[in-house]
């Protein structure tokens, strides 16, 4: 499997410590930034950055972090193909790719410590989507939208 990540000024040092640790888990790692501390970044260019990955299949799951996480959902779910969602917790971070066939998700450096993030991250990775017919048509429901059918 190959990840993509990315995190905004305030989400830079925990991405850092994030990459290592999902190497560490024998993952390949696409660092696409911040590559260093700037206070004026902002947070939809890495959240694009990591979105863009995704719709390409240049890899196959992607992790975003800033403040709060917010801000990074909200533009990379503006994506064609992305479905990104804030997770602080392990639940729901397995459940979200196992029923929802989510492909990022997200942290707030600012909400939760590296070892509860990294926790959700192993979670996440660690779950495939079900493909049981009920999580299948219910994200088919999500895609039409998204395809503009409704």
């Amino acid at each position: 499997m190959k990840v993509a990540i990315a995190g905004d000024h305030a989400g830079f040092e925990l991405k850092q410590q994030i990459a290592e640790r999902i190497r560490k888990m024998g993952v390949e790692v696409l660092d696409l930034g911040a590559h260093q501390y700037d206070a004026s970044d902002d947070y939809p260019d890495f959240a694009f950055a990591v979105a863009e990955a995704i719709a390409s299949k240049k890899v196959e799951r992607g992790v975003l972090i800033c403040g709060s996480g917010v801000g990074v959902s909200i533009a990379a779910n503006k994506v064609k193909g992305v479905r990104a969602c804030l997770c602080h917790d392990t639940y729901s971070a397995r459940q979200g790719v196992e029923h929802d066939d989510m492909n990022v998700v997200v942290i707030g450096a600012r909400v939760i410590s590296i070892e509860l993030a990294t926790e959700v991250i192993r979670a996440f990775l660690g779950a495939q989507f079900s493909n049981e017919e009920r999580h299948v048509r219910r994200l088919n429901k999500v895609l039409a939208v998204e395809a503009g059918r409704q």
